[in-house]
């Protein structure tokens, strides 16, 4: 003889498969956002998403024994550091790096990450000239 708590759990299991079929037969509610979108959210990375891994894109992801993280996570904290001090000097930025040509590299490690730094520094004044231009134009439009 089956248990009674046995006998609610085949019940409750028979009507979940018999009702997820006819779920997915009546399609998206009206309303829903395309497939790969959740709601409330806008395609792409959030807002405060900065995405300092594309300069670092050439930097080992291999962890090398007696070092703290691997290139690339030390790249990506690097340039963290770098966006987030704007005073601070590449060289002090990428202070921790090696100053030793590894044979095959180009550049030092600390060459690489000062290159790194001097371009985001770069796109970030570009882009704030970009932001001034654009607030100029529409003033002069509205006014």
């Amino acid at each position: 003889m089956m248990r009674f708590q046995t006998k609610i759990a085949v019940v409750v299991g028979a009507l979940a498969l018999s009702a997820s079929p006819a779920a997915l037969a009546m399609g998206k509610p009206e309303g829903s956002p395309p497939h790969g979108q959740a709601h409330g959210h806008e395609s792409g990375p959030p807002a405060k998403a900065k995405a300092y891994g594309r300069y670092c894109k050439g930097e080992s992801r291999k962890h090398e024994r007696g070092e703290k993280g691997t290139a690339f996570s030390r790249c990506v904290t690097n340039m963290a550091k770098a966006a987030n001090h704007k005073g601070m000097a590449p060289g002090r930025v990428c202070k921790g790096e090696s100053r030793k040509h590894e044979k095959g590299e180009k550049g030092t490690a600390f060459s690489r990450c000062v290159k790194n730094v001097n371009d985001l520094r770069r796109k970030e004044r570009k882009e704030a000239r970009e932001k001034r231009r654009e607030e100029r134009e529409a003033e002069k439009e509205a006014g």
